[in-house]
């Protein structure tokens, strides 16, 4: 089974843009958007929903008014200004204490110190994860509640569904639109995969971050294309990009110019190689013929794939300390 990523190193580079083009040709495959905090493939591909889950990570607290007595030993502690003292009453006091679940970190030292046991520290609820069908074949997403933690773990499981339907679907390609940055979700959306394609922008952040993200996939081992979006733009920082693409072994997968058509098909709700066949179009569909022969080239070497479920060597990880 193999599994492209696509990452850019920073938002707004048009890596969903790229991605989602790449599935009007990749032909029967599984997309994954790895997104979790900001996800936004599903408006293109205006998915329906087949399967839903909850997802918790971490532990909230919750004062149980019934037995608060109101001692204030929580308040004291707490770090994060996350207890009022605006609770209901409950007979025996007037007013007991609460606490903001948004505020809540989940440290867990309220509920150490508690006399009484008064506060209840379960799993919190912090999104869902869909198996959805689209135009272009099954699709997982997944939605993060607002100010909610373990994205990468999120991520996780994301990718953990993709792989387990296509493996239930006889489907050996996850197409995988990565997050920004080169945070905990990014190392979720990479760790293990079988390539990653770095979609970078001709601008002095564009050089920046396409450099740390770069570096990010050297470390985990996965090899990587450029594909630098709006190249037409700034020609002498598109060469520095190729040339440090270069230096660092990743390979020159093409350049898209840019191309009034991407924002036609955002509007339209498609993808780019569905309402056009401009110069954007070419230079994606350039871009990918260079993925496949890549994507060929690994399968050749890895017999086995690079991701495998049930396999511990090549299981995808989350930076939530914990192996899944």
């Amino acid at each position: 089974m193999k599994e492209l990523v696509v990452v850019s190193g920073k938002g707004g580079a048009g890596k969903t843009s790229v991605l989602a083009a790449l599935a009007s040709v990749a032909g029967p495959c599984v997309l994954a958007d790895c997104d979790v905090d900001a996800a936004d493939l599903h408006l293109i591909f205006q998915p329906q929903v087949i399967h839903r889950e909850d997802f918790t990570g971490g532990q909230k607290a919750r004062i149980m008014p019934d037995y608060c007595t109101a001692c204030g030993k929580c308040e004291e502690l707490c770090r994060f200004d996350a207890i009022w003292f605006d609770g209901p009453g409950n007979g025996r006091v007037p007013q007991t204490f609460r606490v903001d679940a948004t505020a809540c970190e989940g440290c867990g030292v309220c509920v150490d110190y508690c006399a009484e046991n008064a506060i209840d520290f379960s799993p919190a609820l912090c999104g869902q994860w869909f198996v959805s069908e689209t135009r272009c074949g099954p699709m997982v997403h997944a939605k993060l509640g607002i100010g909610a933690e373990n994205s990468g773990k999120l991520v996780t499981q994301v990718r953990r569904a993709a792989q387990e339907t296509a493996h239930r679907q006889a489907l050996d390609l996850i197409l995988c639109d990565g997050p920004p940055g080169i945070g905990c979700p990014v190392i979720a959306s990479l760790t293990g995969a079988s390539l990653a394609l770095f979609v970078v922008e001709p601008t002095v952040s564009g050089l920046h971050d396409f450099r740390r993200v770069a570096q990010l996939a050297a470390r985990l081992n996965v090899p990587g294309l450029l594909a630098v979006n709006k190249a037409d733009l700034n020609d002498n920082l598109t060469r520095d990009l190729e040339a440090m693409a270069v230096e660092q072994g990743i390979v020159l997968a093409g350049r898209i110019p840019y191309d009034r058509d991407v924002t036609r098909a955002q509007m339209a709700g498609k993808t780019l190689l569905e309402v056009s066949n401009g110069p954007a179009a070419r230079g994606i569909r350039q871009v990918w013929s260079i993925v496949q022969e890549q994507l060929r080239a690994g399968a050749a070497s890895q017999t086995s794939g690079l991701i495998q479920i049930g396999n511990s060597r090549n299981k995808p990880i989350s930076c939530d300390h914990e192996r899944v």
